[in-house]
């Protein structure tokens, strides 16, 4: 099999990215009917209340997401996995039949969104560390970049499908739809062999679990640096589902069709950088530092886009250097935590991530409601463009080697293929960003 898809060669991660991927479909399809349904139905066009939407769906993730670390560090994470998906499915199930009664109120769509967060925070560290658990370390590179290239899949053809379904039908079926998709992961969680899986051995119970989880990677320069990048374009470059939903209504009068197509016209950078990480055996400095240039770069260009085609187009390369830039984190975490903590330090990388969008959501969408969508895509751009250079120069600073030298070195070297980087190796080799 091509070194692409090494990881397909496991049949219980064939099974899980399987039903991952039709209910990764099912995900963004529901998150366009989201948006669509508080943005045209409960509210005449509010920015600001598809931007609370989004935060309080990722709000809990920053606040309960390293306590959900230490339950996948400490219990089965199928097991997690199972009670997590079954609630999502429920609350979509729920939300598709408000919508088709027309009983939906705004307040239902902030609390179906706010429990959403809540299931999703205690799957987020469970499903990440599970893949390690799937294909062993061996093959942890691969199946990341194919987790991501599945998601950026569902991602290229859920809001499509979306926008047909919400000019056709309406919302509310693409509510159930989606409720439906949950039997696929749900189903293929069954079938996984246990025998087979490579688990960690569990944290011991204890106090302070979460803080010292916080210590460890305090200790531990290169994760301290992926978190704080992470937590700035989380907030300020990862907020496009606000952001496409008023150029395309506020700035060039589209319908949800079209809304519906930028996201899947991003998902074809996304995938491209998915299946392009896909054949690295590890990650980079060069491509982390690089896709977070891009996105400012791309999301700056994207602002003065003159017609709806052409904002379209630039969505492109801006897919292409999200995924680089989160492809190069996650793997950098996969492969270098000592396994006892994977869980909480995977916790803590989606807790900033998704908080960091929870806290930017509102505001972007306030500055693209006040003073145009314009201005919220130029003003994302340009602090994720900072945020780039800022860390180039901290690197270049504190690195032995020179710039050009770093670029073409492992951002976290291991001195096996097999054995991820731990304690003191993975100190001193941070030291050497």
């Amino acid at each position: 099999m091509s070194a692409m898809f090494q990881a397909l060669e496991n049949r219980n991660y064939r099974l899980w990215a399987g039903g991952a991927l039709v209910s990764n479909i099912g995900t963004w399809m529901q998150r366009i009917a989201q948006d669509w349904l508080v943005l045209t139905v409960l509210t005449d066009n509010s920015g600001t209340a598809v931007g609370i939407t989004t935060g309080l769906q990722f709000l809990p993730m920053l606040l309960l997401g390293p306590y959900a670390g230490v339950l996948a560090d400490r219990y089965r994470k199928r097991v997690i996995l199972l009670w997590a998906q079954s609630a999502m499915g429920l609350i979509g199930l729920l939300v598709g039949i408000l919508v088709l009664t027309g009983t939906a109120q705004l307040w239902q769509a902030y609390l179906a969104a706010l429990c959403l967060g809540v299931a999703g925070a205690i799957d987020g560290p469970a499903r990440q560390a599970f893949v390690s658990e799937l294909v062993g370390q061996k093959h942890v590179a691969n199946a990341v970049a194919l987790n991501s290239a599945s998601f950026n899949t569902a991602r290229l053809t859920g809001p499509a499908i979306a926008g047909l379904l919400i000019a056709w039908i309406g919302t509310g079926p693409v509510f159930l739809l989606n409720a439906a998709s949950f039997a696929a992961v749900i189903l293929s969680l069954w079938r996984i062999r246990t025998s087979e899986l490579a688990p960690s051995e569990p944290a011991v119970r204890g106090k302070g679990q979460v803080t010292e989880g916080l210590r460890y990677v305090r200790r531990r320069p290169d994760l301290v640096l992926i978190l704080v990048m992470v937590g700035i374009l989380g907030a300020f470059g990862m907020n496009f589902p606000i952001i496409n939903a008023l150029m395309s209504t506020a700035e060039f009068g589209m319908g949800p069709g079209e809304f519906g197509l930028l996201g899947s016209v991003m998902a074809v950078g996304t995938l491209a950088g998915a299946l392009l990480a896909a054949r690295r055996t590890g990650p980079r400095l060069r491509f982390l530092l690089g896709g977070a240039l891009g996105l400012g770069i791309f999301t700056l260009i994207a602002s003065v886009s003159p017609s709806f085609w052409l904002y379209a187009a630039v969505l492109v390369p801006v897919g292409l250097a999200a995924i680089t830039f989160l492809n190069s984190c996650n793997t950098s975490i996969q492969l270098s935590v000592n396994p006892q903590f994977r869980g909480r330090v995977l916790a803590l990388y989606l807790a900033v991530l998704q908080g960091g969008t929870a806290l930017g959501a509102p505001l972007m969408g306030w500055i693209g409601t006040e003073f145009g969508a314009r201005w919220s895509v130029a003003a994302g751009g340009a602090v994720v463009l900072l945020t780039g250079l800022i860390s180039v120069i901290v690197v270049s600073r504190r690195s032995r080697l020179t710039f050009p030298q770093q670029v073409r070195t492992v951002f976290v070297r291991r001195r096996s293929r097999n054995r991820p980087v731990q304690g003191p190796e993975a100190a001193g080799e941070a030291e050497g960003m």
